[in-house]
């Protein structure tokens, strides 16, 4: 009889420990090529990884916390003594500074028909994988200042700044946690260059961008020279044809002028 208990205890406690030693993971490269950006880090989703937690008949769902990175990891908890998740906003732990907060919620993902990978290379099918297989921490640019807005808020990461990331699964009607990933390894933000730091210096850029900002000025150059020499052309011609005109009207005006009588003639009249 107790065999019968020990072979399915001995299953639950063997995917327990290894759905607690996986890891929410950044999305690969060939997935999200612009990954982490100055604000946001695309990570998967956890297919597969509750699986053994779920009861049927039930009703789960996902929770996704993110901190800044601490070495301590004091403030890392996200439930209380009763194991309810904590509902920490951003706002409320200074964007991570002083623990976790839930950025989203999500539904379990479905591990027997996950999304097609293949389909990425479908222009009508790829946005909709990506939507299934990743979420994106930080994504939600109007959450924080929304005054209607009553949902999870997932607001702009800081640039330059490392996080940690954690789900767990959550049984909707009890309101508890049922299993959990550790958290993630550091990932970091890029960080923005100030235009101080940018190099200008010719000697670093290659022979290529040399050649062809050296063919751009020969080219300006040369379109500046044609428009003042049409310039110069245009004024030239103008001031030679107001000299004709007027050299001809003063010649017409001499001849039609009446030459006066000497004074001979009015003598003998």
């Amino acid at each position: 009889m107790w065999s019968c208990w020990l072979v399915p205890a001995f299953c639950w406690l063997v995917h327990l420990c290894v759905a607690q030693s996986l890891r929410p993971q950044i999305a690969s490269p060939q997935l999200a090529t612009n990954n982490p950006t100055f604000t946001t880090i695309a990570l998967e989703k956890p297919f597969c990884v509750f699986d053994g937690s779920l009861s049927p008949g039930k009703s789960y769902e996902v929770y996704l916390y993110a901190m800044m990175d601490s070495m301590s990891m004091i403030s890392s908890a996200v439930t209380d003594n009763s194991s309810k998740p904590l509902d920490s906003t951003f706002q409320e732990v200074n964007g991570g500074q002083l623990g976790p907060y839930k950025a989203a919620v999500l539904n379990v993902p479905d591990c027997a028909s996950p999304p097609k990978l293949a389909d990425i290379r479908n222009v009508k099918k790829a946005s909709d994988v990506l939507k299934q297989y990743l979420f994106r921490v930080g994504d939600d640019v109007s959450c924080l200042y929304d005054p209607n807005f009553l949902g999870v808020c997932n607001p702009p990461l800081a640039s330059d700044t490392t996080y940690r990331f954690k789900y767990i699964l959550v049984d909707e009607t009890l309101g508890i946690m049922k299993d959990e990933t550790l958290w993630s390894d550091p990932i970091k933000t890029n960080s923005v260059k100030k235009s101080s730091t940018i190099d200008t210096w010719p000697g670093r850029r290659s022979g290529g961008m040399i050649v062809i900002t050296s063919i751009l000025s020969v080219l300006i150059f040369l379109l500046l020279a044609g428009l003042f020499a049409s310039v110069f052309f245009a004024v030239m011609e103008s001031e030679d044809s107001a000299t004709t005109e007027t050299r001809h009207i003063s010649q017409t005006v001499q001849q039609v002028a009446p030459r006066p009588q000497a004074s001979s003639d009015r003598a003998d009249q």
